[in-house]
């Protein structure tokens, strides 16, 4: 993860800038370079985690001296190396960095078709010294975050965090996923989700097109300049991505769980999965006291008051900050957004496949706001980079056009489908490959929500609780463990509680699903899960 800034005019000339652009520095503590363009009209600021080519010659800013235009990027672009074989002939490339491709990209293509043509996790912002303007583009799922504000005299910032923009800006927005900004508009030039006609129903070949996709979703994100490490619940998802490494590598990979110091459900099934790949396998505990001392810092990382978000950010939290302190490793990999695609427990009770499909795509669009916000922020504010292989696009877009009936639980067990593509191989033991889904917030131990909702009981008496809730009237509180968090939000980003849009909960209109906890363990169907 790296940080950037940037800005339609001298962030010099701005009040305490480089104080508060230090903000972003937990991003990039590698290099960070100021860059003001076209006689101060504009300024393009980065911190960089290297990662490709992680000498000087790999640094941030890139310059076109020939046209002029400057680039910034956040990103990991996947297809790098046949977009430089495209560009060889025209372009002398002067590092190895993937994101030196669009230097030649833009010139040759403009941002919309650039955009198009990446196979990337990305949040970029160009300089156009002819057209004079500030152009940002960002990802179609929103793996990588951007922001974007006006100040007082209605110039345009971007920003990898909210935070960074907060004290120049009269108002703060997220960037839209798969979209671009041309220097006056916000254009959508990728849309993953939305299908107009499902693929044939060819159930062998979609078993087949699931397995190899997301293989390869896996071995794109295997490369980098420096370690790469994957974290392991011994849930299916993160297991898969774990398998599919060990078997490409051919050697063994470092692998981390968390839990708590007590009655952790996933570090057992995780340590299940580690002796069968024989990984390099670590394990990481915390405590009730860490739960609560973490929580101020914690959302002022995440930049979020949603429930779910935070409850399973605290696991994340620390087995990342284990990773920065205790190794060299700074690439992980995750096992996000395979229950967007396939299925929570609560989508168990979806009506219709057509409801399921449209629970689907929503969780997809709003992933920027939730799981990839979680991973992102999280594994970004101890200085690594977070890659998801099931955010692969063409893995998510072979997905969403399975007709959803062969997505939905209709053998007892979810994610059957995804199961099923990798049954008969040596890729899992049975164990793991066909055990119960248990959400990570609850299965890092069920002790660490009950700390949480106990704790906030104790902050707030019920006169408390109703006094603070009517402060809000946008997405106000209704329990006390959520006026807790929206408290601490507030005293860090007072204003801008609009960036999420809601809080993450099942789809109340179901049968089954009006519940009020997001936790799958009020679930009716919760079943194993917890065992």
């Amino acid at each position: 993860m790296c940080g950037i800034l940037a800005y339609a005019g001298d962030v010099l000339r701005l009040p305490d800038f480089e104080r508060d652009f230090d903000e972003l520095r937990h991003r990039g503590p590698d290099d960070t370079e100021i860059l003001l363009v076209a006689d101060e009209r504009a300024s393009l600021c980065f911190h960089r985690l290297a990662i490709m080519d992680p000498t000087q010659k790999g640094h941030q800013p890139f310059v076109d001296h020939d046209s002029g235009n400057v680039i910034i990027c956040n990103g990991e672009i996947y297809n790098y190396e046949t977009l430089k074989h495209d560009y060889e002939s025209s372009y002398e490339f002067k590092s190895h960095s993937d994101c030196e491709v669009l230097i030649p990209m833009y010139r040759d293509l403009g941002i919309e078709e650039m955009c198009q043509h990446l196979d990337a996790e990305f949040a970029l912002v160009v300089w156009d010294d002819k057209k004079k303007k500030l152009m940002a583009g960002r990802d179609p799922i929103g793996i990588r975050p951007l922001f974007h504000g006006y100040t007082k005299d209605n110039k345009i910032m971007f920003a990898s965090e909210m935070k960074a923009l907060a004290p120049f800006c009269t108002t703060v927005h997220a960037f839209p996923p798969g979209h671009y900004y041309d220097g006056e508009k916000f254009v959508q030039y990728r849309d993953v989700t939305t299908v107009l006609q499902y693929a044939p129903r060819n159930l062998d070949k979609h078993l087949k097109d699931i397995r190899e996709k997301l293989i390869e979703g896996v071995r794109k994100r295997l490369v980098a300049d420096v370690p790469v490490g994957f974290l392991l619940s011994g849930g299916l998802d993160s297991s898969l991505v774990c398998a599919i490494a060990q078997k490409i590598l051919d050697r063994p990979i470092s692998t981390f769980a968390v839990g708590l110091d007590h009655n952790p459900i996933d570090i057992g099934y995780a340590k299940i999965v580690a002796q069968y790949l024989k990984t390099d396998h670590h394990e990481v505990y915390f405590n009730k006291a860490d739960t609560l001392s973490v929580l101020d810092k914690l959302i002022w990382n995440l930049e979020t008051w949603d429930i779910t978000t935070i409850r399973a950010s605290i696991g994340m939290y620390f087995v990342a900050r284990y990773v920065r302190e205790k190794t060299h490793i700074k690439v992980l990999l995750t096992g996000e957004i395979s229950d967007e695609l396939f299925g929570y427990k609560y989508t168990d009770y979806a009506p219709s496949p057509e409801a399921f499909q449209s629970e689907a795509k929503k969780r997809v669009d709003e992933l920027y706001m939730y799981d990839v916000l979680r991973a992102d922020r999280c594994i970004a504010a101890h200085a690594l980079e977070a890659r998801v292989p099931f955010g692969d696009l063409d893995f998510v877009a072979m997905v969403m056009h399975i007709n959803p009936a062969l997505k939905m639980n209709t053998t007892g067990m979810g994610k059957w489908i995804l199961r099923k593509a990798f049954e008969g191989t040596d890729y899992l033991p049975a164990e793991i490959l066909w055990r119960e889904k248990a959400a990570f917030s609850d299965a890092v131990g069920h002790s660490m929500v009950d700390y949480l909702k106990e704790f906030a009981e104790e902050q707030y008496s019920d006169h408390d609780f109703e006094t603070g809730c009517a402060r809000y009237s946008y997405r106000p509180p209704f329990t006390k463990e959520s006026l807790l968090y929206r408290d601490i939000f507030e005293k860090h980003f007072s204003g801008h509680a609009d960036l999420i849009k809601d809080f993450w909960m099942p789809n109340r209109e179901w049968p089954g699903c009006n519940v009020t906890d997001p936790s799958a363990r009020v679930l009716a169907n919760y079943g194993k899960s917890g065992d």
